[in-house]
């Protein structure tokens, strides 16, 4: 997929960035690149390959799950600006 200059700007234009414009046509050769390089991983079969989260076997390392905290409500809570039954209170913002 090759795009032009239009294009690019109107991606920088909703990407919200600005792209100097010596530089358009060297950014659409790469984003164009890019999305060359994704068509040719969407050309991959991968039918029956399941999704993995991590390249390797690993194992997460988990801890017990134990309180290591103080409870600090009521320190905290005494700089709130408004708090009612242990809880902020805060203004109404959805109608």
């Amino acid at each position: 997929m090759s795009l032009d200059k239009k294009d690019v700007e109107a991606i920088a234009r909703l990407a919200r960035l600005e792209i100097n414009p010596d530089q358009i046509e060297e950014t659409a050769s790469q984003l164009s690149s890019i999305l060359e390089f994704v068509d040719q991983m969407n050309a991959v079969d991968t039918t029956g390959v399941e999704p993995i989260a991590h390249p390797l076997d690993l194992v997460a390392r988990t801890r017990e799950d134990v309180v290591t905290e103080t409870n600090q409500r009521e320190h905290f809570q005494a700089i709130a600006p408004k708090t009612q039954d242990g809880l902020y209170l805060v203004p109404k913002v959805i109608e």
